[in-house]
């Protein structure tokens, strides 16, 4: 087999094979004289088909589907003698492909770059320092009863948290305009659904009161007929509600896995949710930072234009099920959410993960059983069978791998984090919380 390569441009490289005719024709008569046992032709007693007969029949078909073979085949052969790490599938252009003649193709594909590790200097991060207090626990608890509470009918005027159910028809010049009406619809005032003014105007209204608002439709509003429009509600209120946050009860505790103990229990159980809570956010936002400046120290990496590609699908795909879509058959989804919107995040997801990768080798690193069963754990712990879920983590291979793959990076940022100047910072439970889903 004959190879010579060349370099086209950055990562990419072209790669010229030769394959001896013999090894074609010789794989192509094997196959139609294995085939030849089992053909049944008419004319032709059963496994006595003249191989001239076989040739003429089926030895184009064969020789295709050899050619396949031999040219995938070969690729592989031709990378390793070459010492290349191909990214991604080759493209492949046959140049020689007749009969009795050696085959020649050229494939282009890019390679994995060279990754030089660029020590991080000075690196400065920012550690969020808060604790859990009583404060933040009651407004936790007070969160969990207004989830559980009741909507109740009051005779009053309505207020900011009170939902209410109303009929408003919108108008601008006097014409009614599209989705500007509706008829006992529910509105939960302070939820900002509707435009600015509308629930402004809507509080302290009283159940039977009509009222007329006068109101604009922001500039930056969706819809482009109705960007900055003056327009006109009038709004009749039918009714006034006001929630009833549940009590303090074993029925409340149990709904969030607290069959007994009562309410010191209770209280403990949201404590240490919260605390690890606030972990994970602080973790989150050093990790956050540290990968930050990796990939600022190497932002002149060249990385494969098909790995970029393949994230960009991947991410594509993942905000496509955030936001629960059950992709039809004609729905396309390119069109719906372009590579434009992900291939920065993409190019940036691809040279760290390469980067990391060449940390881990050149750190010596090796994922820690034992914090990868800490964590594991400490995912169990949430539910309510924990020993099941850690049972069900260790069989299955590919969630396993998922925790060993984050462990490895933690390691990997504990290890950065050494030679790190780390500049604590007060705040408050809420405020590392806020940062944290900022920073993610």
């Amino acid at each position: 087999m004959q190879v010579s390569i060349e370099t086209t441009s950055g990562l990419e490289r072209r790669l010229t094979v030769g394959v001896p005719a013999e090894r074609i024709e010789s794989e192509v008569n094997n196959r139609l004289q294995k085939a030849a046992g089992n053909v049944r032709l008419a004319g032709f007693r059963p496994g006595k088909v003249p191989m001239k007969v076989m040739r003429q029949r089926f030895g184009a078909g064969v020789r295709q589907e050899v050619l396949g073979e031999v040219m995938s085949r070969s690729f592989q052969e031709a990378v390793i003698q070459e010492k290349l790490r191909p990214a991604g599938q080759p493209s492949i252009e046959p140049k020689n492909l007749e009969e009795g003649k050696d085959l020649e193709y050229v494939a282009t594909f890019e390679v994995f770059p060279e990754v030089e590790i660029v020590e991080i200097k000075g690196l400065e991060v920012e550690k969020p320092v808060a604790q859990v207090t009583d404060a933040d626990v009651d407004n936790i608890i007070d969160v969990f009863r207004k989830q559980q509470g009741k909507w109740t009918v009051v005779e009053r005027a309505a207020a900011a948290g009170d939902k209410v159910n109303i009929d408003y028809v919108g108008t601008r010049d006097g014409a009614a305009f599209d989705g500007g009406s509706a008829s006992g619809s529910d509105l939960e005032l302070g939820s900002g659904r509707m435009i600015p003014g509308f629930e402004e105007g809507v509080a302290g209204m009283v159940a039977g009161e009509e009222k007329t608002l006068q109101l604009s439709f922001p500039e930056d509003y969706h819809n482009e007929e109705l960007k900055g429009a003056a327009v006109t509600f009038k709004v009749t209120l039918n009714s006034v509600q006001e929630l009833v946050p549940a009590e303090l009860n074993e029925e409340l505790f149990a709904k969030y896995g607290v069959d007994d103990g009562g309410l010191d229990k209770f209280r403990s159980e949201v404590r240490q949710n919260m605390a690890r809570e606030l972990k994970n956010a602080v973790q989150g936002k050093i990790k956050q930072q540290v990968m930050e400046a990796v990939a600022v120290a190497h932002e002149s990496l060249e990385v494969p234009k098909a790995l970029i590609a393949r994230e960009v699908e991947a991410l594509r795909d993942q905000m496509f099920q955030q936001f629960g879509g059950a992709a039809g058959k004609d729905l396309d989804l390119k069109s719906l959410l372009p590579d434009d919107m992900f291939r920065d995040n993409a190019e940036r997801r691809v040279k760290l993960g390469l980067v990391l990768a060449e940390l881990v080798g050149k750190l010596g690193l090796k994922v820690n059983a034992d914090k990868v069963r800490e964590a594991i754990e400490e995912l169990a712990s949430t539910y309510q069978d924990p020993e099941e879920v850690v049972n069900w983590y260790y069989s299955s291979q590919e969630q396993l791998a998922s925790v060993e793959s984050r462990v490895l990076e933690d390691q990997m940022v504990e290890k950065l984090l050494e030679r790190a100047n780390i500049i604590e910072k007060p705040c408050s439970y809420q405020e590392a919380l806020a940062q944290a889903q900022r920073d993610g």
